[in-house]
């Protein structure tokens, strides 16, 4: 999919589908459309990259999501030095992420980033 503002809202559905083709609770729903909003808003605003996509995998104890870009990771030119402001309006994704996750990863390469969270079932 197009890494453009306009694809982030159109994942949400995808992200239902899994949680509701499973008959998963309302709660797990809710993180995996926060997780691959948040995900995907990244990878849009930070990655440069051209396209995005978005994988489901489930077993029975876990769903997995992962977002993949083509782009380039740029490191921050200095530290953030603001605090955690549970009021911004940005700058708590991944921190979101985690808190709907038991485990999440992030891996660069020179082929671009993979973001996978994995949520319990």
């Amino acid at each position: 999919m197009s890494a453009s503002p306009r694809s982030v809202p159109l994942l949400r559905r995808p992200a239902q589908t899994p949680a509701r083709s499973r008959q998963l609770s309302e709660t797990t729903e809710e993180a995996l459309t926060v997780i691959v909003t948040e995900l995907a808003t990244n990878a849009v605003l930070h990655s440069g990259s051209p396209d995005l996509s978005v994988m489901f995998e489930a077993d029975d104890a876990s769903l997995t999501v992962t977002v993949r870009d083509g782009g380039h990771w740029r490191a921050r030119p200095a530290p953030r030095c603001e605090g955690a402001d549970m009021d911004a309006a940005f700058g708590r994704g991944l921190s979101l992420v985690d808190a709907y996750s038991v485990d999440t990863s992030v891996r660069r390469s020179a082929e671009g980033t993979v973001v996978r969270a994995v949520v319990a079932l």
